[in-house]
């Protein structure tokens, strides 16, 4: 039997001589061959190529009718078949390549080591297309949906383009890898700092993930950096975040332990997003309250029983210390500012859309220039955007218009009988 030398070289020789036969000189009888070889390569590989893509669509096709899943889609969306169907081509090209230049053995060397680096090149892709497809897999999973698989890829992605450049020099050089790997040994400093925001990264990346504090899909809000969105992809160098106004910030991802920022999900897990907002009202508009305001006022569905049961302790309580309420100072009397504020928290309490499993309280803050703030302090009934704005409108609206029914104002500056009074000093009384 022929080894694959001789048998390289009757092929060769075979052709050359089919050549001479037709009345060539040697040279054109050379290059002659080597074109007829060509074509045959290329109409070989070309059936090769039609073979395997019909062979390996079909063994596609059952899998994905026998799994029924996701799987065979991510195959083809990461070009699996195809850097397959080349790595195996460029096999074959390699292999057949020393019978068309046989009779160059120089040229023939120099696309050996070519052939070998694509060889590699289309493996790397392959691995790399492998790793891609697990990491859509992993994402259908719960318990990576939210993970930074991508920042792992990468990391891997970096080790395999490590393999396949000292793969590459070795097989230009004729050095062994072992070598270059030594020689890089001097320079890992100059690497370190080459490097430097890649290793960084990865070291985020992996905390990040041991921690939980983030993950895709959260919203994060960071000031410094213009972040206020949700984060589309965590990376190996860098995180996207797309803002609500729809621009994408990109930030590294040390950033993520270097700089502080606020994670929303913590409030999207609740259920229920914060409403945190006061009322200021006009001091110089608080006062006691006569009969007649609190007969008025009990008119008011939400109030009626707190006023009649109020009265009642009032009196009592008067009425045990012996006061003299014609002084309204003495005693305990209602006020217009204290049903207002049992209003709102009767009124908030009765709302749908505002969550009584979590706090709920109106108080009053330290009274400022700008009147007495009244803060609702309340969780709204679900945590999207615009249900919680629709909720918080929708209650102040309300209040801003019911507050006149307890005889108070909401404080302007200036306001408008501020404005009133300082026009009427302006202008005469003869005009």
């Amino acid at each position: 039997m022929l080894s694959i030398n001789e048998q390289t070289s009757t092929i060769y020789d075979w052709t050359l001589d089919l050549s001479k036969s037709a009345g060539l000189n040697n040279q054109a009888a050379q290059i002659s061959t080597v074109f007829i070889l060509l074509i045959s390569l290329l109409f070989f590989l070309l059936l090769v190529d039609y073979m395997l893509r019909f062979f390996l669509n079909s063994m596609l096709l059952q899998f994905i009718r026998k799994t029924n899943d996701q799987w065979g889609n991510y195959l083809v969306q990461n070009k699996i078949l195809t850097y397959l169907t080349r790595l195996i081509l460029t096999a074959v090209t390699q292999q057949l390549i020393p019978v068309i230049f046989n009779g160059f053995p120089s040229f023939n060397s120099l696309l050996y080591k070519i052939l070998s680096v694509l060889i590699l090149f289309f493996l790397f892709k392959l691995l790399n297309g492998l790793l891609k497809t697990g990491r859509d897999i992993l994402r259908t999973g719960k318990a990576f949906a939210n993970k930074p698989v991508d920042s792992y890829l990468q990391v891997l992605q970096i080790f395999l383009i490590f393999i396949l450049i000292t793969l590459t020099v070795s097989i230009f050089t004729g050095s062994s890898p072992w070598s270059f790997l030594v020689s890089l040994g001097a320079a890992s400093a100059v690497l370190m700092l080459v490097f430097k925001d890649t290793i960084l990264g990865f070291v985020a990346s992996i905390q990040v993930s041991a921690n939980d504090s983030v993950r895709v899909g959260d919203w994060i809000e960071m000031p410094k950096y213009g972040v206020d969105g949700d984060i589309l992809e965590i990376n190996l160098n860098n995180v996207r975040v797309q803002n609500f106004d729809k621009t994408i910030v990109t930030i590294p991802t040390y950033t993520l332990l270097s700089d502080s920022f606020k994670n929303y999900r913590g409030m999207q897990d609740t259920g229920g997003r914060r409403l945190k907002r006061a009322i200021h009202v006009k001091i110089s508009t608080i006062r006691y309250l006569e009969e007649a305001d609190i007969s008025e006022l009990k008119k008011i569905a939400l109030l009626n029983s707190f006023i009649e049961e109020r009265e009642q302790q009032i009196r009592e309580y008067n009425s045990q210390h012996n006061f003299d309420t014609d002084i309204k100072v003495n005693g305990r009397r209602m006020t217009n500012i204290g049903l207002f504020r049992k209003y709102i928290t009767f009124f908030s309490k009765s709302n749908p859309d505002v969550n009584q499993e979590m706090t709920l309280m109106v108080r009053q803050l330290p009274s400022t220039s700008k009147g007495l703030p009244l803060e609702l302090y309340m969780f709204t009934n679900g945590t999207d955007w615009v249900f919680y704005e629709d909720t918080m409108s929708d209650i102040f609206d309300h209040l801003f218009a019911a507050i006149r029914y307890f005889d108070l104002e909401v404080f302007e500056e200036p306001s408008s009988d501020d404005l009133r009074g300082f026009i009427q000093m302006k202008i005469p009384d003869n005009h």
